[in-house]
This record gives C-alpha cells, structure tokens and sequence, in this order.
C-alpha cells in the first residue's frame, strides 16, 4: 500500500487495457452475413429466383438474417469479386431458364475469396437449396404429364383433379413472384441470442498477465535480501530454509489474492462480467493462479543473480507468455499450431479455463484438465524453487 506506483500498475492500470479493449469491440458483436447474388440471363427463371429472395427491407430482418442482394450487372459484380470488394457471389447462367424447361440440367455458378469461408459455405447452402427446389417441382412436372398421357392412352378423359394438378404444378412458372414454387425461404427462429460482453474474455486474461506480472517482479525482492544478507541472518537466527521459502511464497501468494479480488469484484460489478453456471470453478482456478505465479517467482529468484536480471527475466517471461497464452485474446481465434504451442506456457491452461465456464457455459468437470495443468506447472516450479533456494550473496 505505500508502494503507490506499484499499486497504480498492478490494481488500476489493467483495467485501461480492458476498457480499450473493451471499446474495439463495440459494433462488432453484430456481423451481419451479406449474400450476393446475380444472373447472366435477361429475363426468365432466374429472375424470378433471386427476386423471390432478395432482401427488400433491411429493417424486418431478424437478429443473424442474412442479407441478399441483387446485382445487376454481373461483370461489375465479378470484378468486385476479383478486387475483393464483396467475399463471393452466386451466378446464373445464360441458359439456365432454357436447360431447367428442356431437361437438360444447368448449372449455379460461385465465385467465393478463399478466406471468406462462412459466405462459401451460406452461397453453397443457397444454391442446393434453390437446385433442390428446382428438382422436385420438375419432377412433379414430369409425373403429371407422364398421369396426363397415361390417361389419354387409356381413353379416359382428364378427370378435373389431374386438371387441377396440373394447373397448380405449371402455376409457379408463370408467377412473377416465384412464391411457393421452386424455392421456400423459411427463417426460424429459434431463441434469444445474446451479444457476447468482451469483459467476459478481456477481465480474465489480463487477470493472469497481470497477476503474473506482478508475483514475477517480486523476484527483485528476494534477491535484494540474498544480497543485503538479510536472508543469512535470519538462517543465522535457527529459521529453517524451509520456513523462509514457504514465507516468501505465502507473501506472494497474498498480494496475488488482494489483486484476484479486485479485479472480480470490478469485473462482475463495474464491467457486468458473467463468470458463469459454476462461480466455484472460477475462483478455484483463480486461486489456482495465483499458486502458481508464486511458486513461478520464487523459482525465478533461484535463476536469477542480480536484481536487474530478475527484472529483465519477469518482464520478458510476462510479455511473451501473456500473448502467447491467450491473455490479450482468446485461443480459440487463434490457428491451430499457435493453439497447440500453447500449451507449453501455464496462461493457456488458465484463460482457456475461464473461457470454457464463462464463455461457454462449462461445467466443473469440463475445466478439470486446466486445473490439473496449473497444479502441475505448480509443483514444478516449487520443487525447482527448493532445491536451488539458498540465502547467500554468492
């Protein structure tokens, strides 16, 4: 407490990474998927498809409804695909009208930038429904007219319900407003989506950056007293090697527990951070964290021999264990083979923990592997501590 510049840095300062972190994210949560389609025909069948579908109002499309538009000009909207202006585009060709009322079949052209994976995949989705749809009212089609001919073989005369049918089955070409025919778009909703708060992911990973930070600095201290020969006198006074480790790690582990709970209680009440079904996994992951920082500062102070070079190791350790570990964005954003090198640093365990209960709403069980992880790294970094723990300056 009458370390004011620490205690700005370590309890306060965070938070300015949250909030800016926090307002990059506002506008995005809401990324609407914008579906391009045109047709190299004049007239016809695919017309009247795309004009069954587009998007006439923005303002009655559901919350995640994509939206459709109709270009045109399909050269300019090729160009505009090749310049990467719009992610991909779904094409009819020039003869798809004539080929879908011979018989002959056609085809639906995608032009889609490689990276734009969720359009290649919403204009794939589209086309086989439209191809589908075009498929079953041929084939009702085909066995009208084949019941049509049956019954003229046979000499009877049409009945008024083969009439009907065929009235009804020919209806949709004739239709401008393509409704009911080849085509049902059909948007169902099925629940309440909630933008995700990006407090939700930022309050946990700078939670153990910052923790870590600061239990990693505290390295200095320790050194400072091996080299004052404070720690020879108290070995001096018959306190046992063992009660001094054990000392320095119980003081660690008390500031990494007052900035624990700062950070939750701002978190849940100034940022309205959701930790989740099970509150209990969280804090024990927390303080799962804080163990091992401390045990990591103490092992550190055994590695280091001066205090600039403990200062140089804790401020390198946390400035590349935190990005890599998933600290300034969740992992799972992340390509596979960072993912996987991940795993090699103790912040992954933890904010993939967090992100399982609290973006995800994971159980208990489902964090038990990150928890085992920290105990892991924990006792690790303990035993190194002891066995290469000592009191002299040399």
């Amino acid at each position: 407490m009458t370390d004011r510049l620490a205690l700005f840095f370590f309890v306060v300062f965070p938070f300015f990474f949250v909030i800016l972190f926090r307002m990059m994210s506002w506008g995005n949560v809401d990324r609407r998927l914008v579906l391009h389609l045109a047709t190299r025909e004049q007239d016809g069948l695919s017309h009247m498809i795309i004009n069954a579908i587009e998007t006439k109002d923005t303002l009655k499309l559901e919350p995640g409804e994509p939206r459709i538009v109709w270009h045109k000009d399909y050269k300019e909207a090729e160009q505009a695909v090749l310049e990467k202006k719009i992610p991909g585009i779904l094409v009819f060709p020039t003869d798809f009208t004539g080929s879908i009322y011979l018989g002959y079949g056609s085809d639906i052209k995608i032009m889609a930038d490689p990276e734009a994976v969720n359009t290649k995949a919403a204009l794939t989705g589209m086309a086989r429904a439209i191809c589908s749809g075009v498929i079953a009212q041929r084939v009702a089609m085909n066995a009208v007219v084949a019941l049509l001919i049956e019954n003229e073989m046979a000499g009877r005369e049409s009945d008024d319900q083969i009439g009907k049918t065929i009235q009804k089955s020919f209806a949709g070409q004739a239709d401008t407003s393509f409704t009911g025919s080849y085509i049902n778009y059909v948007h169902e909703k099925v629940g309440n989506i909630k933008p995700v708060n990006p407090s939700n992911w930022l309050i946990p990973g700078y939670l153990v950056m910052f923790v870590f930070f600061a239990a990693a600095l505290g390295a200095e201290t320790i050194i400072r007293e091996r080299q004052n020969q404070t720690l020879e006198r108290l070995i001096a006074s018959s306190v046992p090697k063992d009660a001094i480790v054990l000392g320095t790690f119980a003081g660690i582990m008390a500031k990494g527990l007052v900035q624990i709970a700062i950070f939750w209680l701002v978190g849940i009440f100034v940022f309205k951070v959701d930790i989740g079904p099970y509150p209990l996994g969280v804090i024990i992951l927390s303080l799962l964290v804080v163990t091992m920082s401390a045990a990591f500062t103490v092992m550190l102070a055994t590695l280091a021999k001066t205090q600039r070079s403990a200062s140089s190791l804790s401020v390198f350790a946390a400035l590349v264990l935190a990005p890599l570990g998933g600290c300034w964005w969740p992992l799972f954003v992340t390509p596979r083979w960072l993912q996987f090198i991940a795993k090699i640093t103790p912040h992954a365990w933890a904010t993939t923990g967090f992100n399982k209960m609290m973006l995800f709403g994971a159980g208990f069980g489902a964090v038990v592997p990150e928890m085992l992880a920290l105990a892991g790294f924990t006792v690790l970094f303990g035993l190194v501590a002891i066995i290469r723990f000592r009191t002299d300056a040399v």
